[in-house]
């Protein structure tokens, strides 16, 4: 047993390692942060996040439920009224381009794979409801919001992934990426946790009153 955990240890440790070279290399690419997140998957650090997640009532609910939403519907979100979560959504993912189920699956087998789950899940809705674009400034400062609200270490090494992308590549553009870590860390920590809702079930609220009872 022994044996097996120390080659899984092993494999893990190898994954990211791998994983962050090519995440300097295309920070664009996505399978590269899954397969960061998978191997940080069974690390201690993933467990303790997790169990500080459930000491928040709300989260922990939601954990212990294990709420899964259905597929969002596109063309039925598009037709909310224009101030409602429903319709940013469909908006935002139409003029983007993406797929709204473009995120790697994982098999919810305990509290760590959902988590991991949900998260990949609403991902986008983050993005829309804390206003972070997409870009690559605005990914790290949702990682920055992220490990405030959740203190998952795939957002510590992304974090510092793009710092050290910054300091390579374009150091002039370090100001303005600390600056928005700080904004989104500190967003991060005065707002509700984001983990907790179920958007879902809701998209008929206006966005502006998601970010008002969120503390956004």
């Amino acid at each position: 047993m022994l044996v097996i955990e120390k080659q899984r240890i092993n494999q893990d440790f190898k994954t990211i390692l791998r994983s962050m070279v090519c995440l300097l290399k295309e920070p664009g690419n996505l399978d590269h942060v899954y397969d960061l997140e998978d191997g940080l998957r069974h690390s201690k650090a993933s467990l303790l996040g997790v169990e500080w997640l459930k000491t928040q009532p709300e989260v922990a609910q939601l954990i212990q439920e294990r709420y899964i939403a259905p597929h969002p519907d596109m063309e039925a979100l598009i037709q909310y009224p224009q101030d409602s979560l429903g319709y940013a959504y469909a908006a935002y993912i139409q003029k983007s381009g993406f797929d709204p189920g473009f995120y790697r699956n994982i098999k919810v087998e305990d509290d760590i794979s959902y988590v991991l789950f949900r998260s990949r899940q609403t991902h986008d809705i983050w993005h829309i409801v804390t206003g972070f674009k997409t870009d690559g400034i605005g990914e790290i400062a949702l990682k920055a919001f992220e490990l405030a609200q959740t203190r998952r270490n795939l957002s510590v090494f992304l974090v510092g992934a793009g710092l050290l992308g910054a300091l390579a590549m374009s150091p002039e553009a370090l100001p303005d990426l600390l600056n928005q870590i700080t904004s989104g860390y500190q967003m991060g920590v005065k707002a509700k946790p984001l983990l907790a809702q179920k958007w879902e079930e809701n998209w008929e609220k206006p966005l502006s009153q998601w970010r008002s009872e969120l503390g956004i």
